[in-house]
């Protein structure tokens, strides 16, 4: 197996940089103390992810029955409900309730690191699918490891790239952000129409019938 083939599918399907805006409107409400954590969780469960994909990745999909097209499905579906509040450019993760701002603040940070951030922005259903595809061409436990550390370089990329977004929203301004929130989440919500079509299509073929006739 061409080791490296699985890192540059990896680095394009995650592109972290590609993520940045969509971090910026989802941590926009948040304390710097609060929006390092989340880049450190994000961070620490893209590696997860990845290595739980290599390694036990197939089992768990086939444990509970689960096919790939359902992870689209439902990914695209979470896709779709934050685009349509982004197109309101408003926060991803506001909640009515007699929580204080604070306490909203701080569920927000803890909820947003892993979904929508991590998953399915940055480790959707193709990196998962990618990573079971390559852990199943492995022949030595030594690739399987491989697979693993190219886990830590995403890692590394995620955290560098979302230590950046405050620079880059500090140069937009508020307006600025909430043009580029509006204008992502008309392309995020076109991207979980694609993902949703991508599933249902695998899951009911006859869909793909009148297209092609």
């Amino acid at each position: 197996m061409d080791l490296l083939k699985p890192l540059v599918a990896l680095l394009a399907i995650v592109n972290p940089i590609g993520v940045i805006p969509f971090f910026i409107h989802f941590t926009q409400t948040l304390s710097p103390r609060e929006r390092r954590r989340t880049i450190r969780t994000s961070a620490m469960a893209a590696f997860f992810v990845i290595a739980v994909s290599a390694l036990a990745g197939l089992k768990i999909i086939e444990f509970f029955g689960i096919s790939i097209a359902s992870f689209q499905v439902g990914g695209g579906m979470l896709l779709l409900i934050s685009a349509l509040q982004m197109l309101n450019a408003q926060p991803a993760e506001s909640k009515p309730g007699d929580m204080t701002e604070g306490q909203q603040k701080a569920g927000a940070g803890a909820s947003i690191a892993v979904v929508p951030l991590t998953i399915p922005l940055l480790t959707g259903p193709a990196t998962i699918s990618t990573m079971v595809i390559y852990a199943q061409r492995t022949s030595h436990w030594w690739e399987l490891a491989v697979l693993v550390g190219y886990g830590v370089v995403v890692a590394l990329a995620t955290y560098l790239a979302f230590s950046a977004a405050g620079r880059i929203a500090s140069l937009l301004g508020r307006t600025g952000i909430d043009v580029m929130t509006r204008l992502m989440g008309l392309i995020l919500a076109a991207l979980a129409v694609e993902i949703m079509a991508d599933g249902l299509v695998k899951l009911f073929p006859v869909l793909d019938s009148p297209l092609r006739g």
